[in-house]
């Protein structure tokens, strides 16, 4: 039992193998240190984003020299793709050639790009970054201030777009006019209550009430004297 579970094993590794695409193709465009653009002999193009790589992104420190290593090494020549998938962007994510230049692991030999940790396969590439740190080439010369791993720098900038994007989306509270606040006179008056003429106790509870609380039913013929069977 257990042989037959390892011949099923081995055959599917080989059958992976033999399925996986390879793609020759001449490098037209570089749009940062681990994607560029090539077109087939067919002039399909492609966009190849390189795998169990990541290197720092346009505005982060070191993204323009990262972006040069790469175009360096396969700008305007023929490359060897073996793709390991096709992403959600609709890119050949895969390790690239040059003759026999592994040129992904170059760019991590040179300093110019980071192990991608969540997708790596290969542990010689951790061991040639480690080469590199050491030696304090490309990258990792810059201030340990300066060397944040692009997947935690794009994770920060989108948390910053989302907390724009939640303050942005938050109604502005409707102004509404400030409460009245209750007044009050030396006699003990107060505006808490509004009042009509037979709950007033004198006439100047009523004054009160009309001039200091706004109360203009007091005054219903307008003659400014509220209540008037209490101010004859």
């Amino acid at each position: 039992m257990h042989s037959r579970i390892i011949a099923a094993l081995l055959l599917s590794v080989v059958a992976t193998l033999a399925s996986a695409e390879h793609i020759t193709c001449k490098v037209v465009g570089v749009s940062d240190g681990d994607t560029f653009t090539c077109l087939t002999d067919a002039k399909k193009q492609v966009k190849v984003r390189m795998a169990e790589i990541d290197t720092p992104e346009s505005k982060q420190p070191y993204g323009s020299k990262s972006k040069q290593a790469l175009s360096d090494m396969v700008f305007g020549r023929e490359v060897s793709v073996h793709v390991q998938e096709t992403d959600r962007y609709g890119r050949s994510v895969g390790r690239v050639h040059v003759g026999d230049v592994d040129v992904n692991a170059q760019l991590v030999s040179q300093g110019a790009a980071w192990v991608y940790r969540q997708y790596n396969k290969d542990k010689a590439l951790l061991m040639l970054e480690d080469q590199s740190r050491k030696a304090k080439r490309g990258l990792w010369a810059l201030p340990e201030s300066e060397r944040i791993p692009p997947w935690e720098w794009r994770r920060a900038a989108r948390d910053q777009r989302q907390e724009k994007r939640e303050a942005s989306s938050v109604p502005v509270t409707e102004k509404r006019p400030a409460p009245v606040v209750a007044s009050s006179s030396s006699s003990g008056f107060s505006c808490s209550t509004r009042k009509t003429c037979g709950q007033m106790s004198n006439c100047a509870e009523a004054e009160f009430h009309l001039t200091e609380c706004g109360n203009g039913r007091l005054d219903r013929d307008n003659d400014g004297v509220p209540c008037e069977s209490l101010c004859k």
